[in-house]
């Protein structure tokens, strides 16, 4: 009976060998990038953390264990909290203007009009332009002084007199969320139209046929099938909205009265202008703890099904 069981017609035992043999060489290939993955992140973390459970207050000098001191005292600093908030009201104030102006802009040129192509190349110019121009071009159009935006403003009889766009707290950050939404829609654009052009034209025009108006078809034929696309964009859009630095710190530097401090903001104040370098990464562990942890419901949640 032993012999029975472990008895292989000869083209069995070939196919696990073939089997086996395969599993090998996809880890050959794929071992580089693992290497690779766990050089530029895991290492990375795990020295954040490690630096999180002492005080180092400058790079390269030795501190005292402290554990999980830094976290206690972190999370419950009014800067910590203030800061979260920013990053909540960022991301979200960036998601619907984005969202908005990426979509009328797709929707656009998604139609058949003369020089549909150069303005498909063209919207692509605020995200090519580098960051220090962009930053540049809206201080001088916002400047209270000699800025083209108040001057138009006026003339239009919407304001009496200038206005400084990064005096207060609700203007700035306001702004910085209309001027981050207007570098980074014309690429959200470019994106959603490709899943424009992957929908079926037929389903239109038999929508049409039965009479259905320019908002059915958008909720009824658009949206659905954008499904995929809207998934993905809402996953790495707010990652990387949330990761916003430069645009912020060249602009407001956080102000007026920390209004527009993001956790990225505070981690950067906190190691190199405070010099404390392992609340810096203690902040770095939790951000990246949050945002591993919205990731986790978003796909849980926002994925689409096979079935849709």
């Amino acid at each position: 009976m032993n012999k029975l069981k472990s008895f292989q017609h000869p083209y069995t035992r070939g196919a696990v060998n073939s089997v086996k043999k395969n599993n090998i060489e996809g880890w050959l290939f794929v071992s580089p990038l693992v290497i690779w993955i766990c050089l530029i992140i895991l290492v990375p973390i795990y020295i954040a953390f490690e630096l999180s459970l002492f005080n180092v207050k400058i790079i390269g000098t030795s501190g005292k264990f402290v554990g999980i001191d830094n976290y206690i005292k972190l999370l419950g600093k009014s800067k910590f909290l203030n800061a979260s908030l920013n990053s909540l009201y960022w991301i979200i104030g960036n998601a619907i203007c984005q969202t908005f102006f990426a979509f009328t802009i797709a929707l656009t040129i998604n139609y058949k009009f003369p020089g549909k192509k150069i303005m498909a190349n063209w919207i692509i110019l605020s995200f090519i332009i580098p960051t220090v121009v962009v930053v540049v071009i809206w201080k001088l159009m916002l400047s209270s002084s000699s800025g083209v935006i108040n001057s138009v403003l006026i003339d239009i009889g919407l304001f009496d007199e200038a206005t400084g766009f990064f005096s207060s707290p609700n203007k700035a950050f306001i702004s910085l969320v209309l001027i981050n939404s207007w570098r980074w829609s014309p690429f959200l654009a470019l994106i959603i139209l490709s899943g424009l052009n992957s929908i079926n034209r037929e389903m239109y025009d038999a929508s049409k046929v039965d009479g259905a108006n320019f908002i059915q078809q958008f909720f009824f034929i658009t949206f659905p099938n954008l499904k995929s696309v809207l998934f993905v964009l809402g996953l790495v859009g707010t990652l990387l909205s949330f990761n916003i630095f430069d645009i912020i710190w060249l602009i407001t530097k956080g102000g007026p009265s920390s209004a527009t401090t993001t956790l990225p903001l505070l981690i950067y104040e906190t190691a190199f202008t405070k010099f404390r370098i392992s609340q810096a990464a203690t902040l770095s562990i939790i951000t990246s703890f949050l945002l591993l942890l919205f990731s986790i419901i978003f796909i849980k949640l926002m994925a689409p099904k096979e079935d849709d």
